[in-house]
């Protein structure tokens, strides 16, 4: 039998996971990647938030372990810190401070260029994983029926090649041009949905106290979008070298500036000061980095009653998350994990492209039922049925700030490592139906940790 070959477009996180997965399956795997990958831990132009805050869920973090063992040990040993949850999360939720109850889940926090060199780095071990940079694709190879490959294009000579391929896995992100190249087969227009809340991002990487180097909490003060005014947020994040990454946003009408001076300002205007008072005297390492894209976006490829075999799509190609949530590096591993499992059992490309689509939906119902909520939001209202469940969520979400049991079942599904169904047992409907005690009126950093800062 001739060998087997299959091609994924993009060679960002979502991409080398497939290549990961793909090795397992087929005896050579392409990544066409258009930009030239960093030999080390920097940001790649290709990831629009690439200097922003990332949060690596530890639903996501075990879907990476299991798809490439030892990359939680390299990401630490690379200088990415563990952090506990809720035990080293500092957090004013929309609904009040979480309190700091033992470990119940955890995060990995570092930047994002650091965490892509990783995983790429663990990916490409695998002799069997090419990958073509500065490259392309320019249009799908056979018709409407299978995928044949991938036509692609050098971006500086501007020469072409075909790419036969077995399976062609698209994981080009937020510019996939897969749903007009679906149309061009004559298949339908895909559905899709976006809710847009007009989320702005800036950035700054600060030099961390030497005593809160490591071993600091992450400190996170969220919006609450049932204000009727634009929702703020402020998150710290300790990453690797010593150093905090501290993001700021705000929704539509309530956007951070990227001017210097005013980057501390904003961090104290949030519901809270925290964030503002830790880094008012930290010494600054960069510019203020904005952003602007972070609308939720998702294309129901599995809608389509007819998809080519030899064809699939995963990670932002299929949806984007508003990045406040920190889901979208996590549903890509998870969709690796399915695909992985669908090649397996021999499932054909629509099946896997449907079962891609399951693990997406819980995502996507958090973030755009938040979202959806913020004045001046853009997008599709909430349904009766949807607005009912939203206020039992905000219900549940006051009662974690005082029930371990409620904390728990809500964090487990918040990081991906448990369904959203739990949130609905008989047991949680009774707890968050009692409601919650007395929730911390501050913030609840310890004094060492204050001293550790200011001492």
């Amino acid at each position: 039998m001739a060998p087997t070959h299959a091609v994924v477009l993009g060679g960002g996180l979502a991409g080398m996971l497939a290549a990961s997965v793909l090795v397992r399956h087929f005896d050579e795997v392409t990544v066409v990647e258009r930009d030239k990958l960093p030999d080390g831990p920097s940001p790649r132009s290709g990831v629009p938030q690439a200097r922003h805050a990332h949060l690596l869920m530890s639903g996501g973090a075990r879907a990476i372990e299991s798809l490439l063992p030892g990359t939680l040990d390299a990401l630490l040993a690379a200088g990415a810190h563990r952090i506990g949850v809720p035990n080293d999360l500092v957090s004013l939720s929309a609904q009040g401070w979480v309190p700091r109850f033992p470990e119940m889940q955890f995060i990995v926090s570092c930047s994002r260029g650091l965490l892509d060199w990783v995983v790429r780095s663990q990916a490409l071990r695998d002799n069997k994983i090419s990958v073509l940079t500065g490259t392309e694709p320019v249009s799908l190879l056979g018709d409407r029926h299978a995928v044949a490959g991938v036509l692609v294009e050098d971006r500086i000579s501007r020469e072409q090649i075909s790419l036969e391929a077995d399976l062609v896995v698209d994981a080009t992100g937020r510019g996939s041009r897969l749903p007009a190249w679906l149309v061009d087969f004559g298949l339908p227009t895909v559905h899709s949905e976006s809710v847009d809340s007009g989320l702005a991002y800036a950035t700054r990487i600060f030099q961390a106290p030497p005593t809160a180097a490591s071993g600091f909490p992450i400190v996170n003060v969220q919006a609450n979008p049932r204000d009727p005014f634009p929702g703020r947020t402020a998150t710290l994040l300790p990453v690797e070298d010593g150093k905090w990454l501290v993001t700021l946003s705000g929704t539509r009408g309530g956007e951070p500036s990227t001017d210097e001076s005013e980057f501390v300002s904003f961090a104290r205007s949030v519901r809270n000061p925290v964030v503002g008072e830790l880094i008012a005297e930290a010494e600054p390492l960069s510019p203020v980095y904005g952003s602007h894209s972070t609308a939720n976006r998702r294309m129901f490829f599995e809608r389509l009653k007819s998809w080519p075999r030899g064809l699939l799509a995963l990670g932002d190609s299929v949806a984007t998350y508003n990045p406040v949530y920190g889901h979208g590096m996590s549903i890509a591993a998870q969709s690796a994990q399915t695909l992985d499992a669908g090649l397996a059992a021999g499932h054909s490309a629509q099946q896997v492209q449907r079962g891609i689509g399951k693990v997406v939906d819980e995502a996507w119902a958090m973030a755009t039922n938040q979202d959806i909520l913020y004045p001046g939001a853009v997008g599709k209202p909430l349904p009766l049925a949807g607005r009912v469940l939203q206020r039992y969520v905000d219900r549940l979400v006051r009662t974690a700030t005082t029930e371990a049991a409620v904390t728990r079942a809500f964090l487990d599904a918040f990081t991906l490592s448990a369904p959203m169904a739990n949130l609905v047992s008989p047991k949680m409907i009774w707890a968050t139906m009692r409601g919650p005690r007395s929730a911390a009126p501050e913030p609840t950093l310890t004094a060492d940790e204050r001293d550790r800062v200011t001492g």
